[in-house]
């Protein structure tokens, strides 16, 4: 069994503000490069179970990235991810974004690399280390 990927960490800001620069303003802090059309015009979180996530090009075309399975604000955001890789690839991440002091901790959990077979742990490894570079660009913008 392949472990799953977390990452933690604190932002300083408070937990609504903190669920809403990740679901709602994504764009502001999403690196260009970490997407399909590499000059997304937004990034959409469908606010509610079911809902897609996906960027929209400059042209309107859409590409998809996931699916939320949970939608709880402001403490919790669960999804199937699959950005960049066909849906039958989708690993599962967990947020969850929890008061602490004056900011918030998050906690992200993705999960599912064992489906990958072979791939599951390199792609492991590789999205370990652009999480870590992601959510380094999140905590500024939530804090900003």
């Amino acid at each position: 069994m392949i472990e799953p990927l977390v990452v933690e960490f604190s932002v300083q800001a408070p937990q609504q503000h903190a669920f809403e620069v990740w679901t709602r303003r994504c764009a502001l802090w999403w690196p260009a490069s970490h997407t399909v059309s590499g000059d997304p015009a937004a990034i959409t979180f469908e606010p509610s179970v079911g809902g897609r996530i996906f960027e929209t090009a400059p042209d309107g075309t859409e590409h998809p990235w996931g699916e939320v399975l949970a939608w709880e604000p402001p403490g919790r955001l669960r999804f199937l991810w699959h950005l960049f890789f066909d849906r039958t690839e989708a690993t599962e991440v967990e947020l969850t974004f929890t008061p602490s002091g004056d900011g918030t901790v998050v906690r992200l959990e993705q999960s599912g690399w064992d489906r990958l077979g072979a791939a599951g742990t390199p792609r492991r490894e590789r999205t370990g280390h652009a999480w870590a570079e992601l959510t380094k660009l999140y905590a500024e913008t939530a804090a900003g």
